[in-house]
């Protein structure tokens, strides 16, 4: 779980460093706008972003039933972040497994990429898809509905 957390802290101990650097030399505005410009950068790397996740059992378990794909992420995955962000409101109707805090989900992950923790990588009725286009995704998150 610290891990998680590691870049988010790191970029609000270095935005507070440059802010305080900033007031110092007498520039209050520009020492607020980095401070502030550090903290989004902190809360985009956050785990806060994604919706919840669960474990990788649990994650195949709701997949099986409701026919959603799975998507394997770690906080600070530029990738993961733009999957996030593309998928927009949909992205919470998705079964987010964090394989950080699940090993289960890191081990499923090193299972179909060949020894490697690539994310995302996004299960789709028991297939992998390793970086798939938040399009493509999108699109099997609709015909899962339809099912």
């Amino acid at each position: 779980m610290t891990r998680a957390w590691f870049l988010p802290v790191l970029l609000l101990l270095c935005g507070t460093v440059v802010a305080a650097g900033l007031a110092s030399s007498g520039s209050p505005g520009a020492a607020a706008s980095a401070l502030l410009l550090f903290v989004l950068f902190a809360g985009v790397n956050s785990p806060l972003v994604f919706p919840r996740s669960m474990g990788a059992p649990e994650a195949q378990r709701r997949s099986t039933v409701d026919g959603r794909p799975i998507v394997f992420w770690r906080p600070g995955c530029t990738y993961c972040l733009r999957l996030r962000i593309r998928l927009g409101r949909n992205a919470h109707q998705l079964h987010w497994v964090d394989i950080w805090r699940d090993p289960a989900g890191a081990a499923a992950v090193r299972a179909v990429n060949d020894g490697n923790e690539t994310v995302p990588t996004v299960m789709v009725a028991g297939r992998p898809h390793v970086n798939p286009d938040p399009a493509w995704v999108r699109d099997q998150l609709s015909s899962s509905r339809d099912r």
